[in-house]
């Protein structure tokens, strides 16, 4: 039987996946159009598993050449002949496994890996790539994976320049060359110039400047999703929600594909018989909720290459918290050197001219994250709801009415009345580390994107099943306030519920505070004010 796979390639008989032919069929057209190109996105982010797609589907017609640059070493990257051996060690280990290679062509190779005296040169290796797509009586498609390995070479710069040599020079003077060439890799090998240059020299164009625009998406879709998830319940004789699963599995991953993988694959394997008694259960919300908590527990690649930027820019730090918790806009630069280095690494994206966040598994990371610099601060909202944790909770459901009370009340005993210099991402925060002791372990939360600004936050919990939505603000005064209650209401109406709750932070003098229960409409809110 099938299983998810997060580790190398997915195999469509082997592995469930999303069906990526539109994909396929895209890529297939810019070959068709003679496109050199560069497919660079994050880790894990399925560019392996829709080169091996690729692959098969162009070997109908093509005789595809496809290397994977990590098979070859750092001392492959020293000089020209030590770059061109190695490649020629990969091509004859291809041709050995049935890649098409002439015996007069292979003998050139085989003559460039034994060569010690007679230094094999860059382009002594076009020279034989020109000869190779003369003869074959197929046109000759060169895809090579995990350039990254490569960049930091210079080596590796004379490579690229070679190739755009044989592109100008295939359509300048009719020579024969490669049909098309794909490189794959995290880094935009357009951008390496910068990264390997002496510091006396001059930056000049890069030797990648004629490759197309890859605008591919390669994120996975909700119908998608929904499809691999009829074909898993098929297989095991189970009824359940793929449409609603898919949608959720979307809400939290943005469609990035280990993470689509990896939630489907704790659902299937880790949660019965631990947390459900078969996998109908598992296969709810109640699922994904699990599943959510473990990934953000994960210790894998891509939190500790986030880990890795934060620490490297520490600025970037200090932007995405403000993002998070003070709901400010950030206006996206592809020259600033931190922003373009977070999205390349599939961690923020450019979404109408603004820097967000890629997706709700990586927020509910970052929440996680910053909230614990305080906890390791020894913050004493933290101390307060630890130990009032039981109280606040009722045959499994949270009784978020008390919690906001002994938030009021901590609040001004800890703090005193509110101040003028207050600001609110103060009160998000500190409203954030009082709830986190009381849903830790049990339950998740996350502020909604679409209304996380300077002036509204939905924070959405789920415990056990159940969603709780709190909207916080600064009061504004009665027409702000009865605004904010019309807008939690439709948002009610969006998650299917009938109780919603507001946090206002009130600095009028005369204010009421405490909680109270109003009915609009058909909704119950609970108004907290502090």
């Amino acid at each position: 039987m099938k299983t998810f796979n997060t580790t190398g390639v997915c195999i469509p008989e082997k592995h469930y996946m999303v069906d990526i032919s539109d994909r396929i069929a895209a890529i297939r057209k810019m070959v068709e159009d003679e496109k050199y190109f560069t497919i660079n996105r994050a880790r894990q982010y399925g560019k392996t598993t829709t080169l091996t797609a690729l692959n098969r589907n162009l070997s109908d017609v093509y005789l595809v050449i496809s290397l994977d640059f990590q098979g070859i070493s750092a001392a492959g990257y020293r000089t020209e002949q030590s770059f061109v051996q190695e490649v020629s060690r990969l091509l004859l280990m291809h041709a050995a496994n049935g890649l098409n290679v002439p015996d007069n062509i292979r003998s050139y190779f085989e003559d460039f890996v034994g060569r010690n005296d007679n230094k094999a040169k860059m382009g002594e290796l076009f020279d034989l790539f020109t000869k190779w797509c003369q003869l074959s009586d197929r046109e000759i498609v060169l895809i090579i994976d995990e350039v990254d390995s490569a960049t930091n070479n210079q080596v590796f710069l004379d490579f690229l320049a070679q190739l755009r040599e044989g592109f100008i020079r295939r359509d300048s003077l009719n020579i024969p060359t490669f049909k098309s060439v794909i490189l794959a890799g995290v880094t935009d090998v357009k951008h390496i110039k910068s990264k390997i240059r002496d510091e006396g020299q001059h930056k000049v164009n890069s030797p990648w400047n004629i490759a197309a625009d890859f605008d591919i998406s390669m994120r996975l879709d909700t119908a998608g999703i929904a499809k691999m998830l009829d074909e898993y319940a098929a297989d095991h004789c189970i009824t359940i929600d793929t449409k609603y699963l898919a949608k959720e599995i979307s809400d939290y991953t943005n469609g990035y594909p280990y993470l689509v993988s990896r939630m489907c694959q704790i659902i299937d394997e880790k949660l019965v018989p631990s947390k459900f008694q078969n996998q109908s259960e598992a296969w709810t919300r109640n699922g994904i909720d699990e599943a959510v908590k473990i990934i953000v527990n994960d210790n894998n690649t891509l939190f500790e290459s986030l880990i890795g930027k934060l620490t490297n820019y520490p600025n970037l730090r200090a932007v995405l918290k403000s993002i998070l918790i003070e709901g400010v806009s950030i206006p996206f630069n592809n020259y600033q050197e931190e922003l373009a280095q977070m999205l390349m690494y599939g961690f923020i994206e450019n979404r109408n001219g603004l820097v967000v966040i890629a997706n709700r598994i990586y927020e509910t990371f970052l929440y996680n994250l910053f909230l614990s610099d305080e906890i390791m601060n020894n913050n004493v909202f933290v101390k307060e709801s630890g130990l009032a944790k039981n109280i606040f909770i009722t045959d499994g459901k949270l009784n978020m009415k008390l919690i906001l009370e002994h938030f009021i009340s901590s609040y001004t005993e800890i703090c005193g009345p509110l101040v003028d210099k207050f600001l609110e991402k103060d009160g998000r925060e500190l409203f954030l580390l009082y709830l986190k002791p009381i849903i830790n372990g049990t339950g998740n939360y996350y502020i909604e994107a679409q209304t996380r600004n300077q002036t509204r936050t939905d924070v959405i919990i789920d415990y056990l099943g159940v969603r709780y939505i709190i909207e916080m603000k600064i009061w504004h005064g009665d027409s702000y306030n009865k605004r904010g209650e019309e807008q939690l209401c439709d948002y009610l109406d969006y998650f299917g519920l009938n109780t919603g709750y507001m946090l206002s932070f009130n600095f009028n003098k005369k204010k009421k505070t405490g909680v109270n229960r109003i009915t609009v409409g058909n909704k119950v809110l609970f108004e907290a004010v502090i």
